[in-house]
């Protein structure tokens, strides 16, 4: 008897220690996206980075070298669309930040909706004026609310609004983005919720934002910084009425010429900033609490402000990105300590790169330049009149893509003609690389071929019908800093690290797309797959 009480409790242990060897789901899902985030940021900068931000996501999480956006146009609300819904702007309708829209012939924004109101700023206050009701497919954090019964909460955080809104969701308990001006406040709309929770209200009034209103010089020695080209140079933009783009900036003296506490967002304190705010919205909603799993969005905009304007090239990149990698691991020790390490997932990507100032290529013997919309748009319009007798045609040019006027067809076979005497002009036009139709666009296979990215980001409602493709490193741009949408690596390419509960340890040349996270993220945590999801489960970083 005694022999067999003793194997029971040898038994029972085995289990027990069994039992602790399987993780459970994860509490918290952390999905961080760093705005205009070029891949070889990782590695570009890394003898700089701290054990504990990026390198602890690399060293203890599962990396992907290979990992691309599949679309165009690589923008900021497409990018946060596809990473959260798992499919691409033919699917999801996200076509671009802003975009044309053919049926009320008027530019529409992404997440604009004049049917809400803001809370935290004057009810007429466009700011405030945001949802996310253009998104026209769930996110894996809808389909995690549906599948818990709506006790799973979200919560969206960003400088930007769609930074936040897209991300979160239709079903979001919240979003929160910054709004600078005079009032440099978190604020949201009545879409979510009847008023601001009284914790946003606190740290509004606690003027948090102002205390970064300081200087911003080199977190490291600048002489360090070799990795980035010199200080001062003709690249970049800098602030409004400081003569050069060098360190250091008096943020307080140069914040009534630069938009008051919107200066912020063009530094990398407009990410410390966004931190704290994260910080007490996991605290105070309680997040990774209990046994139905939170997701929490977190997007940090500053890098893309500071990308824009003083180019990926810049002294000041390189100082954002050195202080977002603490960042990161002030996240990650917070999350440690606040929901358990262990208890959460969390995954880094990006919502698109960018490209060298072309000018900067151009002195580097390297093609690139500048290409005029207004210029063509005229020659080509000439064209059309002179030629076909087609005056007035184009409605609109955005995004690289040519808005004919219905009105002017009788028949349908006169809109496809015109269609093709749009793409003949252009294939001659300098720096155009390629030229698609719409009709070619709904009528081909282009599996496998350069247009395939530009069917992937083709909406048939909201998408124009001719699209054009420049040559490379050729934008429409100012002639100072960065910026991106192409589908050339250098705005494609985009890192994604994947960490914590149910995530392996290792790393992958394999190539995986945007659309994959999603997916991959709805197996983790044994969900349906968001509604217009396509991307693929990556199941080599599943345990």
């Amino acid at each position: 008897m005694k022999f067999k009480i003793a194997v029971l409790f040898l038994l029972l242990i085995q289990v027990q220690l069994f039992a602790q060897d399987i993780p459970g789901k994860a509490k918290l899902v952390v999905g961080v996206v760093v705005d205009q985030m070029r891949y070889d940021y990782l590695t570009k900068f890394q003898k700089d980075y701290s054990e504990d931000g990026f390198k602890r996501l690399q060293r203890e999480g599962f990396e992907m070298k290979n990992f691309h956006f599949n679309y165009v146009p690589t923008y900021t609300g497409p990018g946060h669309a596809s990473v959260y819904t798992g499919t691409s702007p033919m699917n999801h309708g996200i076509v671009a930040n802003n975009w044309y829209n053919k049926v009320i012939k008027e530019r529409v924004y992404c997440v604009s909706d004049p049917s809400v109101t803001g809370l935290g700023v004057d009810s007429d206050n466009r700011d405030g004026k945001m949802s996310p009701h253009r998104m026209l497919t769930t996110s894996f954090a809808d389909q995690n609310r549906l599948h818990t019964q709506f006790r799973g909460k979200t919560i969206g955080v960003s400088i930007k609004d769609r930074g936040a809104i897209l991300p979160a969701g239709h079903t979001a308990n919240a979003a929160y983005w910054f709004v600078g001006g005079d009032q440099g406040d978190f604020i949201s709309s009545d879409f979510y919720m009847d008023k601001l929770p009284k914790w946003v209200t606190k740290f509004n009034a606690s003027d948090v934002a102002k205390s970064y209103l300081k200087v911003w010089d080199t977190y490291q020695d600048i002489s360090t910084y070799t990795e980035s080209g010199s200080d001062l140079n003709d690249y970049e933009n800098g602030f409004s009425s400081k003569e050069e783009a060098t360190f250091p900036y008096n943020l307080k003296k140069l914040a009534k010429e630069n938009g008051d506490y919107s200066i912020i967002r063009s530094t990398p304190y407009g990410n410390d900033l966004l931190l704290d705010f994260a910080k007490q919205a996991i605290v105070n909603e309680e997040l990774g609490q209990d046994e139905f799993t939170d997701v929490f969005t977190l997007s940090f905009s500053s890098t893309d402000y500071v990308g824009h304007n003083f180019g990926v090239n810049s002294k000041e990149i390189q100082d954002t990105y050195v202080r977002l990698d603490r960042n990161i691991a002030d996240l990650m020790t917070f999350l440690d300590q606040q929901v358990g390490k262990g208890n959460y997932t969390l995954f880094l990507t990006a919502d698109h790169g960018a490209v060298h100032v072309p000018q900067f290529l151009k002195d580097n013997k390297i093609p690139a330049g500048y290409f005029e919309v207004d210029e063509m748009r005229a020659a080509l319009e000439d064209y059309l009149s002179a030629e076909f007798g087609l005056d007035h045609v184009i409605e609109s040019i955005y995004n690289h893509q040519i808005f004919l006027d219905y009105s002017k067809f009788d028949s349908y076979a006169e809109f496809v003609a015109a269609q093709n005497e749009v793409k003949h002009f252009l294939l001659q036009y300098k720096n155009i690389d390629k030229v698609y139709t719409r009709e070619m666009l709904e009528n081909s296979d282009f599996t496998d071929t350069p247009a395939e990215l530009i069917l992937r980001g083709f909406h048939q409602k909201r998408s124009g019908d001719v699209a054009y493709v420049l040559e490379n490193a050729y934008i429409s741009y100012s002639k100072k800093g960065s910026t991106h949408g192409s589908g050339n690596n250098y705005d494609t390419q985009a890192p994604l690290l994947m960490y914590g509960n149910g995530i392996k340890s290792g790393k992958t040349y394999k190539r995986y797309h945007i659309p994959d996270i999603a997916p991959t993220i709805s197996a983790l945590l044994g969900i349906e797959l968001p509604s217009g999801a396509t991307g693929t489960i990556i199941s080599e970083v599943l345990e």
